[in-house]
């Protein structure tokens, strides 16, 4: 069953329907128009306004749940005690208490639970990393997400910001990256913000950004922001600097792709990487090296590598462990970064 039926919901959807190891039982959302042109997309599958009542109804095996974050820990907690595995999209919950409670629910009820970490699954970015972890220690990772975002974008953006902030929705992410580049632990982060619309929640914040160090020494920055007065100019930054060089991701041409387009969360152009040494003349040893991405994934074909990574997690195939530690470990660095900047306070991790 298929909950959440926006832009993340329809790409789960249509992986699970051309998927042979799994059949769709039902769309839910409290949107009727969206679970209604999902479902006639897809060829007519039942809808359901209300989750409870669906589950009821349905008792399916495994429910997928792209709804806004202040439900995912209830919703998934619902679906593990009615003997559901569940695929939860990020962030695991608003707090680390709830975090925690899902994670407990999953080890109780032996029900399999995999969060929607979809730069895990993506060749690229599995790449990047680990062309990363070859540059030396430590390393300065720079990376950001700016989206321009108007229309139906901004008001899913602004929908997030009555529970969440950019920096730990999408933040969660790109410190995964991060944690799983540098294999060190987080030590401390610090982190400021700014309100930039009168459209948005008293203390709500639709820009911040940043700054983690690790126990090796490396160190990390991320920006995100979501809005209409956004800038398009460096929106899609991720730039890995270490003794022995750098490695970049290049984006695809701006031209073409616009800052709020899902596809511009996870769309390359290529793995650019940097050699640091140097000949006897002292100059570059060596070329810079472009790794071609020509096989790159969009967003619905990730979203189908979620789903198979799923299904060897339901099957046994996968330990979930650290997929689970790391879904975690994310999450309570970017609230602690929220902490920060709401206080002024650096916070030790």
């Amino acid at each position: 069953m298929v909950v959440g039926c926006g832009h993340m919901g329809g790409s789960h959807a249509r992986a699970y329907h051309a998927s042979p190891h799994f059949e769709i039982i039902g769309l839910v959302s409290r949107n009727e128009a969206s679970r209604n042109a999902l479902s006639h997309q897809l060829g007519g599958y039942p809808t359901f306004d209300d989750y409870e009542k669906a589950l009821q109804a349905t008792s399916p095996d495994a429910v997928c749940i792209s709804t806004y974050p202040d439900t995912h820990a209830d919703f998934a907690c619902m679906a593990m005690t009615a003997g559901c595995h569940v695929f939860l999209e990020k962030p695991l919950a608003l707090n680390l208490d709830d975090a925690q409670r899902v994670l407990n629910f999953s080890a109780r009820t032996g029900k399999k639970l995999v969060v929607g970490y979809i730069l895990q699954q993506h060749p690229s970015w599995i790449l990047f990393v680990d062309e990363a972890r070859k540059l030396g220690r430590p390393l300065v990772m720079r990376m950001n997400l700016n989206q321009q975002s108007c229309g139906s974008e901004w008001q899913t953006h602004k929908n997030i910001m009555e529970s969440l902030s950019p920096i730990v929705d999408c933040g969660v992410h790109y410190v995964d990256v991060m944690c799983r580049m540098t294999q060190a632990a987080p030590v401390r982060v610090h982190a400021i913000q700014a309100r930039l619309s009168g459209e948005i929640r008293p203390m709500a914040f639709n820009y911040g950004q940043l700054q983690i160090v690790f126990d090796d020494g490396s160190i990390g920055w991320y920006e995100a922001g979501w809005g209409p007065m956004m800038s398009t100019t460096a929106f899609f930054v991720k730039d890995v600097i270490g003794p022995n060089g750098a490695v970049s991701i290049s984006e695809v041409s701006q031209k073409d792709v616009q800052s709020a387009d899902v596809e511009s969360h996870t769309k390359t152009g290529a793995v650019k990487v940097h050699h640091s040494a140097l000949d006897a003349q002292g100059h570059f040893a060596r070329p810079d090296d472009m790794l071609e991405t020509t096989s790159e994934p969009d967003h619905d074909e990730l979203c189908a590598l979620e789903q198979e990574f799923f299904a060897k997690a339901i099957q046994g195939e996968v330990d979930l462990s650290e997929h689970q530690t790391s879904a975690l470990n994310s999450l309570r660095i970017v609230l602690a970064a929220d902490e920060s900047a709401r206080t002024g306070i650096t916070v030790s991790l």
